[in-house]
């Protein structure tokens, strides 16, 4: 039975966010409220798993597509069918989409590709990352995508670490500036926006990830996954000051991160996730797990996945990327509040937190894609924001071999001039990891300049 909608007040576009919040929730059985903290793998998206399990979100994997070479269109589609079949649920409550669009929507063909972060963090232009997390939100929103899981925040202690590429750079005022791409993509909230609350500005606009909370950039020897071993001093000296800058742009959304603080899993962390994150520093957004982060709490990875889900969701998990095997995951998470041992308070906090946020992002509103967006995608203005990135990116660190006879600029009247090297002609290796795939590709993979 579909609910009326002239009773409702979380259907009234005109009540304020929290009232719509206090309503919905008084409406929702467990498996619903459940439901909404459970994020599953589009390849596992079929109608029944709104309809009947009542899931809140849906994510692609890097490199997971409708089909090769699938447009912004056809993600468009994919996912408006989704959401059709969560509208179609006793509540009508809309999924959030969500994707690694970390360097402009780069799962996408066609999409503009943006420089990395450590590219984007050498240009020192904070206004610059900004335009670009704009011009990534029209291209997202496109595609009929929510949410962006970025920016990632690390602060790079180690370059050993295999991912040093995501961050912005070793120092975290550098860091603390860049995070204007969640102004970027979010829109910039007034001036009297509260502090933690979540923000986005319309339907121009994406819900922004920030992660991976906190020190994943730090772990010894830049081990991924690794153990950052640091006082707690440290951690708000280094790696919490860009939480702080994004979390006072309204920040919706932050991913727990893979790694451990002095040995102990992040995602199982309550001291950082909850009694800091969430009631010191005032975030109300909701806090999301990592691909199967839960997982990762027990080992063999996975093999008490009971304990995994209770020890997180009481750390302050609130929605979990589950991403594949989600009726486990609502039965054991079912088993657990109806035996006390995940309190319905810390259910009842976790919904409220993932429906504000909705809410903000007015999915109730406007649950389907914009197709007037899509002449964005990979248009003039943003490919020439890109070279204007990649100009700006590109740090020289000796020109030649003698300062009285410098190397640049090329002689114009040069006859030839050899580039050498595997990415000397190649735009898969050009673009780098997460394009089109998770580690990225060789070759010709999608349209660029």
């Amino acid at each position: 039975m579909v609910v009326e909608e002239s009773s409702c007040v979380y259907k009234n576009g005109d009540a304020p966010v929290e009232a719509r919040v206090k309503d919905l929730l008084s409406r929702m059985t467990l498996l619903e409220k459940i439901g909404q903290m459970t994020q599953i793998e589009r390849r596992v998206a079929s109608p029944s798993a709104f309809t009947d399990f009542f899931i809140g979100s849906v994510l692609n994997a890097g490199g997971s597509v409708p089909f090769e070479d699938a447009k912004s269109s056809d993600w468009a589609d994919m996912i408006d069918g989704f959401q059709r079949s969560a509208l179609a649920s006793r509540l009508g409550i809309p999924i959030i989409y969500g994707t690694d669009a970390v360097h402009g929507n780069n799962n996408v063909y066609g999409a503009t590709v943006f420089p990395h972060n450590i590219g984007l963090g050498a240009t020192r232009d904070a206004d610059l990352v900004r335009r670009i997390g704009a011009a990534t939100a029209l291209e997202v929103r496109a595609s009929g995508v929510h949410w962006a899981f970025s920016p990632c925040v690390a602060v790079l202690r180690d370059p050993r670490w295999g991912r040093c590429y995501e961050s912005y750079g070793e120092d975290p005022e550098l860091v603390c500036e860049m995070t204007s791409l969640v102004s970027g993509l979010q829109g910039v909230p007034p001036e009297e926006h509260p502090n933690g609350y979540p923000f986005v500005a319309g339907r121009n606009n994406v819900v922004a990830c920030v992660k991976h909370f906190v020190g994943d950039g730090g772990t010894d020897k830049g081990i991924n996954e690794g153990n950052t071993i640091a006082s707690y001093e440290e951690l708000e000296k280094i790696h919490i000051p860009p939480y702080l800058k994004c979390l006072a742009q309204g920040v919706s959304t932050v991913m727990a991160s893979y790694s451990s603080w002095n040995g102990t899993r992040l995602h199982a962390d309550r001291f950082l996730l909850t009694e800091i994150l969430k009631e010191k520093l005032g975030f109300k957004g909701f806090l999301v797990s990592d691909w199967e982060g839960l997982d990762r709490l027990s080992e063999p990875q996975g093999s008490n996945y009971r304990y995994c889900i209770k020890t997180a969701v009481n750390a302050g998990i609130d929605m979990v990327m589950v991403p594949f095997k989600y009726e486990q995951f609502i039965q054991d998470m079912t088993d657990l509040v109806e035996s006390g041992e995940i309190p319905m308070a810390r259910i009842n906090d976790a919904v409220e937190r993932i429906l504000r946020v909705k809410f903000v992002a007015g999915l109730f509103g406007h649950p389907l894609t914009d197709r007037s967006l899509l002449p964005t995608v990979g248009c003039k203005e943003h490919r020439e924001l890109a070279q204007e990135a990649v100009r700006k990116s590109l740090v020289l660190l000796k020109n030649g071999k003698n300062a009285d006879k410098p190397f640049l600029p090329l002689d114009r009247n040069a006859k030839r001039i050899l580039v050498t090297g595997t990415h000397a002609d190649d735009l898969g290796y050009q673009c780098g990891g997460w394009t089109k795939t998770w580690f990225g590709l060789s070759g010709r993979i999608t349209i660029g300049n």
